[in-house]
């Protein structure tokens, strides 16, 4: 950690589905040298995510794991449903109201969420103003009219 407190980045998806997103960011959370814990409150999205993660594309693929694998902790992209931080990843991504635990050996957490989903906006809400309320610098992101993002806040 650099010293300073673990960034919350709030990813709003409005217009690209989690599949079409998730990559994207992985693969620049790579490219910056971190390494990245992928964590969701949903079973059927690690066996999901591991094979598509895969497959995404024809012309790559991200190296990844889940934490019911052997050696989880050399992953440079681990999925999981538990607390841990099982490979010493900088960035936390939080999928499908995924609890983020002690953010504190992160750099960057980074919550995704579907903005067409009004129980995934309430949670979202409810998160912003947790982190908040404790002090975490919080960015809000949004799906521009164009391809990219805009920082709202």
């Amino acid at each position: 950690m650099s010293g300073q407190a673990c960034e919350v980045w709030f990813y709003h998806l409005e217009r690209s589905s989690l599949e079409q997103v998730l990559p994207e960011l992985l693969e620049k959370t790579l490219a910056r040298g971190w390494r990245a814990l992928v964590r969701t409150g949903d079973p059927a999205r690690v066996d999901h995510l591991d094979g598509w993660l895969w497959s995404y594309r024809d012309d790559s693929f991200l190296p990844h794991g889940h934490d019911g694998e052997p050696m989880a902790e050399r992953q440079p992209v681990l999925i999981t449903r538990g607390p841990d931080n099982a490979n010493a990843a900088q960035a936390l991504f939080l999928l499908d109201g995924a609890e983020p635990g002690d953010i504190s050996a992160f750099e960057r957490c980074v919550v995704l969420f579907d903005g067409r989903d009004e129980s995934a906006l309430s949670e979202a809400r409810r998160r912003w103003s947790q982190f908040k309320a404790v002090g975490a610098p919080v960015s809000y992101w949004r799906q521009g009219e164009t391809r990219g993002w805009e920082k709202q806040a």
